[in-house]
């Protein structure tokens, strides 16, 4: 789901609405929504798209598309009466793509014009650039945990920006990939998903998306109070990955977590990480026993399997792919 928000109030309203702190001009940042009993409505990618262009000024979110109408509903029901936000979703009128791996630069920069050095380019940067032919917007992030980017194209232009891409991409050995790999993907990341890890009925320190709350900025966002009483209390639970010591089958998600000869979680997504080799699990625990190495038990298919929590990624766990 992609979103565009413009006008005079925008940053102010989005202030508001977001528990993030604001990026600057040309800089993304991930972005929590809360409800105001604190818990998770909405989890997006913001990008401060300044004033690049008057066609492009103003502001972008990308969230998850099968929460389009639902984000859509709280955003028109917490919209000023005077008229100084306008937010559209922008639905089929932009489509995108994805480029990852550790050769995506060398792929994009054959195609653009554009500096897209580490320097001159950095992790969670964005600006419109084209490529090939085709007038993009360029954003340095990818799900999949590893050098990426995403670029967003009108539909008219996709398959010519596509074309631009696989054929820089040819000396390479570019290939495509979906959404079942992107799964596994973000598994060895420990990367969280909508309607799976975050959902309203979770708060971001459950969550473990506290990082990208700014509890101390001025502006009093939605669900603010509640967040840092959270952050003070503690909350009950806590989200943590698993490696699984599985026969032939992966959790899927709802599979029961025991510990102490006692069901104590729930597993909310997993599969098997094809990179690492390993079966893989997330879920939320209590925090009491959130930091317990062992002793863990997810039960599949009937059968319980010995767990162990893995704190670190299991790729790049230092990001330096994905931040150099």
């Amino acid at each position: 789901a992609k979103y565009k928000v413009t006008s005079e109030g925008a940053a102010a309203w989005l202030d508001r609405m977001l528990a993030c702190k604001l990026p600057k001009p040309g800089r993304m940042t991930l972005a929590p929504m809360l409800k105001e009993d604190g818990r998770l409505i909405g989890d997006f990618t913001l990008a401060n798209l300044g004033a690049q262009d008057r066609e492009e000024a103003g502001w972008f979110l990308a969230g998850s598309g099968i929460a389009e109408q639902y984000h859509m509903r709280w955003f028109e029901q917490h919209l000023p009466d005077d008229g100084s936000v306008h937010i559209e979703a922008l639905g089929q009128k932009l489509t995108g793509l994805s480029i990852a791996g550790p050769r995506a630069r060398d792929v994009l920069a054959k195609a653009t014009r554009s500096d897209i050095s580490n320097a001159a380019f950095p992790f969670m940067a964005i600006a419109k650039m084209d490529i090939g032919m085709a007038p993009c917007l360029v954003g340095r992030v990818s799900y999949t945990g590893d050098l990426g980017y995403e670029i967003w194209v009108a539909p008219e232009y996709q398959r010519a920006a596509y074309q631009a891409l696989m054929a820089a991409g040819e000396e390479f050995g570019i290939g495509l990939f979906g959404s079942r790999a992107l799964n596994a993907l973000r598994l060895e990341k420990n990367y969280g998903s909508w309607g799976r890890e975050y959902r309203p009925i979770y708060g971001p320190l459950e969550a473990g998306l506290d990082r990208f709350v700014a509890y101390g900025k001025d502006a009093d966002f939605i669900g603010k109070a509640a967040a840092l009483a959270e952050r003070k209390q503690g909350g009950k639970l806590r989200l943590r990955a698993f490696i699984v010591d599985s026969d032939d089958a992966d959790v899927i998600g709802d599979e029961p977590i025991w510990f102490g000869g006692a069901v104590r979680g729930w597993v909310t997504s997993g599969g098997y990480a094809h990179h690492s080799k390993k079966s893989v699990a997330v879920g939320y625990v209590p925090k009491e026993i959130a930091d317990e190495s062992h002793g863990f038990e997810i039960e599949l298919l009937g059968k319980r399997h010995a767990a162990r929590i893995q704190a670190a990624a299991l790729f790049d766990a230092n990001f330096e792919r994905m931040r150099g």
